[in-house]
This record gives structure tokens, sequence and C-alpha cells, in this order.
């Protein structure tokens, strides 16, 4: 294969059938509820509209590009991918608020049928905060540090699963946190920030010990299929570009993330605010009547 550039992201592109027929199914399914709900003459925000496009952009970009031609082959571009579906493209799908899209536009028995799962009590097992919290801070220790990475590097299957592991843990951690959808799981603002701010240092920590691998190759993961592919000093190296990265974004993403959370509680605090008044204004209206 030719060197990874910026340039082989789009002339490497690849369409891996499931990852494909996903993104556009999604994508359609978005764009039909919106075009269902504004030809009955309902708004829907341009913005959310933008935010799920971006988020499905995100996905296109980590399954369908050039990053997807190389992820097994780099450590540092599985790395980005990794990023993108776990941290990234979660945030933007869950700005698009699909879930309240659908409670609007699906016929009656589906909305019902969506809204027992969102009160079943799996729903709320599956998104007390614990659980996402875990599992989106926990699962890439025990993915990288045990034969499971290994096995998904040469397993289409397991390759696509753990691509799926990545976006649905992305969607339990911060689809409560970042979200506007009525799911499961939502805590107060400040414990949101606080939620966010204890995953930072565990993102250090994976850096730093996916980092630790020294030039005679102790300490490489998946060492076998890596020495199969390349050199022990691009492997060596293509390693620690990708300990780097999940260190280095991983706190920038997540301080980005806190920003948000910031704002959302501002923006929750003011339109309390806005009720309570308008509250008043009505006690004090009532008071003054004959």
């Amino acid at each position: 294969m030719a060197p990874f550039g910026l340039g082989t992201v789009f002339t490497d592109a690849r369409f891996p059938l499931v990852p494909t027929v996903a993104i556009v199914v999604t994508t359609g399914l978005y764009a039909y509820g919106v075009q269902r709900l504004r030809t009955r003459g309902d708004a829907w925000s341009w913005a959310r509209v933008a935010a799920w496009l971006t988020g499905e952009l995100v996905l296109a970009v980590a399954l369908v590009s050039g990053l997807e031609a190389y992820d097994t082959r780099l450590f540092g571009v599985h790395m980005v991918q990794h990023m993108l579906l776990a941290m990234v493209a979660p945030v933007f799908l869950a700005l698009g608020a699909p879930v309240t899209l659908a409670l609007r536009t699906l016929p009656a028995r589906s909305r019902r049928a969506l809204l027992s799962v969102l009160h079943s009590r799996l729903a709320r097992v599956v998104t007390f905060p614990a659980i996402p919290w875990l599992l989106f801070v926990v699962s890439p220790f025990a993915l990288y540090f045990s034969g499971w990475y290994a096995a998904t590097l040469d397993n289409r299957a397991l390759h696509d699963l753990l691509h799926l592991h990545f976006v649905l843990v992305g969607c339990l951690f911060f689809w409560p946190i970042i979200g506007v959808d009525p799911v499961p799981g939502k805590v107060s603002h400040p414990f949101r920030i606080l939620m966010l701010f204890a995953t930072m240092p565990f993102h250090a920590f994976l850096g730093v010990a996916i980092m630790t691998v020294d030039a005679s190759g102790k300490g490489l993961l998946a060492p076998q299929h890596y020495r199969r592919l390349l050199d022990l000093p691009d492997a060596v190296f293509q390693q620690q570009v990708g300990g780097g990265l999940i260190w280095a974004s991983g706190d920038i993403v997540g301080l980005l993330f806190i920003g948000v959370a910031v704002v959302q509680w501002m923006q929750a605090s003011e339109r309390e605010a806005a009720r309570e008044d308008r509250r008043l204004d009505r006690l004090e209206a009532a008071q003054h009547l004959p």
C-alpha cells in the first residue's frame, strides 16, 4: 500500500457493506422524519439537522474513507478512528435529537413501543450513570491490554463489532450528558460536568500505558499482526503516536465537552428563571383581579 497521508483519506476510500448501509439508512430515516414534520407544517431546527449530518459525516470519515483502509495497518490511524467513533460522532448525533424526532413522526403504535423501551427497567439499568461511565473508561483498557484488540484486526465481523461498540458506548455516555432527547440516565448539570472531568485522567493513563513500548518491541500491542506488516521501529512509532493521540485528544475534547455542558447548564438556568418569572407574574395578576 502507498504511504498514509492526508490525501489518502480521500483517494483510498473503502465502502464496507455494513457501515455503508448503516450510514445511508440512518441518514435517510432522519431526512424522512424531518420532511414529514415540515410537510405537516411543524418546525424542526436546522441546527439539529446540521448536527445530525455532521455526526453522520464523522462516521463516514471514520468508516468509509481512507482511514478504514489503513486502520488495521497503522495503530495511529486506528486511534484516530477510535476517537471519532467514540467521542466525536456520538455528540453530534445526540445534538441532532433523533429520539425526539422519532417520537414526533412515528405512528402511534411505534411511538408507544419506543416509549416503552425508553421507560423499561433495562433502559434505566443500562443508562444508570455509573454504567456508561465505567464502559467508557474501562473498556479501552480491557480492549487494548487483552487479546480482544488483536482478534479484531484479522476478523471482519469482529472488526465491525468493535466499531459498533465504540459508537454505542459513546452514545450511552454522551447522550444523557450533552443530548437534548428525553432519554433515561439524565442527571443534574453539576454532576454531568463532574462525570466529564472524571474521564480525563483515565485517557491520560491509557495514553501513557499504550506509549510504554520500547525499541525492542516490549509492550507492543498485537505484535504478531503488526510485525507482519511493518518494520519493528515503524510499529513502535505507530503505537507511540496512537498513545499520544488518545492522551492529548482526550483532554482537549473533554475540555470542549465540559464547555458545552456549562453552556447548557447556563441556558437551562435561564429557562428556569424565565418560567419562575412568568409564574410570579401570573400570581401577581391573579391577586389584582376584582
